[in-house]
């Protein structure tokens, strides 16, 4: 709250400023932007990189897909190709074959942006290969299209592999990270780029309405997110595998442990007999807070308000009521 502010529509707060040159500088690219929220900085994204008529490709259980209302197609006009891909991670011959032919163009949306999730949310928190999203990219630069990264869960990525995020990051055009998720701020994400597409983008943030006036007092929570919350994540992926662990031996819940490589747990409850939806409302009430994700599974999601204690009483709430 004591945070030196500005006027961020201006690009004059300067706690704004010095959380856009600590993010662009991790990730090893020119420049950063600050918006209110992970959505919007894929869409912002995907409007600074495409025109309207063209085609995004992407896998078919990502967030810009199911869960950002449409937004490509109601704010950039695009149509979409979803892929689906096993643990939510796309390959590059998966990427080729999607490709609209360029003879039929007539026909056809063009292929003009490739947008890939890391970590994947509906893989189960899974992590992209380097060598993986290299291979990609260097695909959508063969056939002249963009590439971007919805790093929501970049940091979770970076701390699950090992691999520093500006490795991660070196391929991609743009990249979105959240602030707001495993690194625990109030709210926030950043768009990361060139000079010239953040330039860009700030037109669309603008358009969007994600200009904010005196924003420093949320920017500074990013930047100590970023100085201290990064490499406690590993807490996280630790507690997320002993509760996936725990939880599969519970009888009627199965969990892919292949599947849990950072901070997120899917399990199929359906073997219990209860629907999802209901067995969430119970966990509730003993004070657990998951998500039905469809009638059979549930997902698990540990961050800094998690503690050992919290870990166990999860456990037990679920041994209890499943």
């Amino acid at each position: 709250m004591a945070a030196p502010v500005g006027d961020d529509v201006f690009g004059d707060d300067p706690s704004v400023c010095a959380l856009q040159r600590k993010a662009a500088a991790m990730l090893g690219k020119e420049a950063a932007l600050f918006v209110p929220s992970g959505t919007m900085a894929n869409q912002i994204c995907i409007r600074a990189h495409t025109e309207p008529g063209d085609e995004i490709i992407v896998e078919a259980g990502c967030h810009i897909y199911l869960y950002e209302g449409g937004g490509y197609a109601a704010l950039s006009g695009v149509s979409i190709r979803p892929v689906p891909a096993e643990l939510g991670l796309l390959t590059a011959e998966q990427v080729r074959g999607a490709i609209r032919p360029p003879g039929g163009l007539s026909h056809f949306p063009p292929s003009r942006l490739v947008c890939v999730e890391n970590t994947a949310n509906r893989g189960g928190g899974t992590i992209y290969p380097l060598e993986r999203l290299s291979e990609i990219g260097a695909v959508a630069r063969e056939h002249g299209m963009r590439y971007h990264l919805d790093g929501a869960r970049l940091f979770n990525a970076a701390v699950g592999s090992g691999v520093d995020v500006a490795r991660i990051a070196a391929p991609f055009d743009s990249v979105s990270i959240c602030l707001s998720k495993g690194l625990g701020c109030p709210v926030g994400s950043l768009v990361v780029g060139s000079r010239v597409f953040i330039d860009r983008a700030h037109r669309f943030r603008k358009m969007l309405g994600g200009g904010m006036r005196q924003a420093g007092i949320i920017a500074s929570a990013g930047v100590y997110a970023l100085e201290h919350h990064v490499d406690r994540l590993a807490e996280d992926h630790r507690r997320a595998h002993a509760f996936a662990v725990a939880v599969a031996g519970v009888a009627g819940i199965e969990v892919d442990l292949a599947g849990v490589q950072t901070n997120m747990v899917y399990a199929d409850v359906s073997g219990t007999g209860q629907d999802a939806h209901l067995l969430a409302a119970t966990l509730a009430e003993h004070d657990v807070y998951v998500v039905a994700v469809s009638p059979t599974h549930i997902r698990a999601v540990f961050h800094l308000d998690v503690d050992d204690s919290g870990l166990e009483s999860a456990v037990a709430a679920f041994a209890s009521c499943a």
